[in-house]
């Protein structure tokens, strides 16, 4: 069985590897289904997730998404430091509960952020009254999605079949109508947030509502586009480590064709158009310095209509997801990414 080493590195072998691959797409499966998946005891099951989720290298993520709601802004920032701050900035950053991702990669001292603000108002607060205020901060550049195609939802590169909202993207197709969502339902999404794995009856006596009733709600919820549940691995625990950033200037008449392109390549986990010159932002997850090197040929040497390309590989990851990123250095037991 994997466990922890006196040097403080986690290992997860193939076993983890499918729970997390069976959990990640069934959240609140049970661990007998699981169990009967994987080939161990429910027990067994039960015992390697938590101690998985103890290096916080996985964890359960949950809540509603506002881009598919309409509701806020999400911007993308790029905070230029001046040398020394870099460090200081991005935690100071990532510290804050509108902070949904932040991160550094190679090339200017810039710390990469997704932010979630109320309206322009607080965004002008947050750009220049916060973040400008920081020590070290020398300038902010903003960028706001406009659209959003794939999140880590849709990054699953031991699936053989797209995701829903992957095909949808694949086939140049928007996302259906949000569905309503009202108090109750908000809720039952903190809810599950906070305990993804929450019984049925628990979520009941916490709604104050029938099982029944919180058994539509949930099922509502889950199959909906607006609600996100999902157990979530750091990439580096699915066996790729090296990530990349990338940001592409296309001519708008070639905009459509570009993002079904990209929507199809399997390393693509995130992707999204913003207001600016570079109007496509993409995250992709690889297993060598390598595989990133042919993703970038295959993906963007077909693009028609791309004016530039930036690409720059991530060096740190402060928080993701809206959670802080726990460095807890990861070791593999022999044997091949998933695929």
């Amino acid at each position: 069985m994997a466990e922890s080493d006196p040097t403080g590195r986690s290992f997860f072998d193939r076993q983890d590897l499918a729970i997390l691959q069976f959990l990640a797409q069934r959240p609140r499966g049970s661990f007998a289904d699981a169990g009967a998946q994987v080939g161990l005891h429910e027990r067994t099951v039960a015992r390697r997730l938590e101690r998985m989720l103890r290096t916080g290298q996985v964890r359960f993520i949950g809540g509603l998404l506002g881009e598919y709601l309409g509701e806020g802004l999400v911007v993308e920032l790029a905070v230029r430091c001046a040398p020394g701050h870099l460090d200081e900035v991005a935690r100071a950053i990532a510290a804050r509960q509108d902070a949904r991702s932040v991160e550094v990669a190679t090339g200017d001292l810039v710390v990469l952020a997704e932010m979630l603000v109320a309206d322009e108002n607080r965004l002008i607060e947050l750009v220049d009254r916060v973040i400008g205020c920081m020590p070290g901060v020398l300038d902010i550049h903003s960028a706001l999605v406009l659209r959003l195609l794939l999140t880590a939802v849709d990054w699953a590169p031991y699936e053989s079949r797209p995701t829903r909202m992957r095909g949808l993207a694949m086939e140049g197709r928007r996302p259906p109508a949000p569905i309503d969502v009202d108090d109750v339902d908000r809720e039952l999404a903190a809810l599950l947030a906070e305990d993804a794995r929450m019984s049925t009856a628990g979520l009941a006596t916490r709604l104050n509502l029938g099982e029944s009733t919180v058994r539509r709600r949930l099922n509502r919820l889950l199959a909906s586009h607006v609600f996100h549940l999902r157990l979530f691995a750091e990439p580096s625990v699915l066996g790729y480590p090296v990530e990349a950033r990338f940001r592409l200037r296309v001519d708008h008449t070639h905009l459509d064709a570009a993002l079904r392109h990209l929507a199809g390549d399997p390393s693509i986990r995130h992707l999204v158009v913003t207001t600016g010159s570079a109007n496509v932002l993409g995250y992709s997850s690889h297993a060598t310095v390598a595989d990133m090197d042919a993703f970038h040929a295959r993906a963007f040497s077909a693009l028609h209509g791309v004016r530039e390309v930036q690409t720059a590989l991530l060096i740190r990851t402060y928080k993701r997801a809206g959670h802080l990123v726990t460095k807890i250095p990861v070791a593999y037991a022999p044997s091949p990414p998933l695929r």
